[in-house]
């Protein structure tokens, strides 16, 4: 979609169909058992631990890769040109606190590491200890050990549906941004989707009908268009 020549993780489902199931996870997160009790009430809430942080990055890096940003940089593979999750905001969007998922980031990076871990072992890879055990896996590997995570069948699947459906979320839409700074910053999701600027006051008003002509007559009672 953004002229990148490598091809998304294959699960056996398409582009839309993986958001929308990710996003239907990140919704049921938010009734999960785990989830009930004390949340902080505004700010963030990722801490400073750059363990948790590169896990998660490579995590999001994954499922929408992006280029490295420096020769450096470990937890973005820089499997292809072009900004992905990581650039586009994908750990804002995970520390965002209407998410509900920044006080767990610290745990779920260790589950992801514990699984990196196992499954190593389990492929005779010897990991980097210098690294997290995820960003010590090179892009193929770690696209083999989250198809695995992701196709259904792993115990813990609404976890990593949930932080997946955030990654999805925050490349295209943006939701940790107000929409017209997110547009005119460049924000890199909205920019690959082309999404239109707005009008000068921050307003979109769409002043022609997306399908070349009207489809619907205005109804009389609202001047929004919707008795609602």
């Amino acid at each position: 979609m953004r002229g990148k020549q490598l091809q998304p993780v294959d699960l056996g489902l398409t582009r839309r169909q993986l958001l929308k199931a990710a996003s239907a996870a990140a919704l049921v997160w938010q009734g999960a058992p785990w989830l009930r009790g004390p949340r902080p009430a505004s700010g963030q809430t990722l801490p400073g631990d750059p363990l948790t942080v590169s896990t998660l990055e490579a995590f999001a890096d994954t499922l929408i890769p992006g280029e490295k940003r420096s020769p450096l940089d470990r937890a973005i593979a820089g499997a292809v040109t072009g900004p992905g999750a990581v650039q586009a905001g994908a750990l804002d969007t995970l520390n965002f606190p209407a998410a509900g998922t920044g006080p767990l980031l610290p745990t779920f990076a260790a589950g992801l590491n514990a699984r990196a871990t196992a499954y190593a072992a389990t492929n005779g890879i010897l990991l980097d200890p210098t690294v997290t055990p995820l960003v010590s896996l090179d892009f193929a590997q770690r696209s083999d050990l989250l198809v695995q995570l992701l196709d259904g069948t792993d115990p813990d699947q609404i976890v990593w549906f949930a932080l997946a459906g955030l990654v999805f979320i925050a490349y295209h839409t943006a939701a940790h941004l107000h929409l017209a700074d997110a547009v005119r910053g460049g924000h890199p999701g909205l920019a690959a989707l082309r999404f239109p600027a707005p009008d000068a006051d921050d307003l979109y008003r769409h002043p022609a009908f997306s399908y070349g002509r009207m489809l619907a007559r205005r109804h009389p009672r609202t001047r929004r268009g919707s008795p609602a």
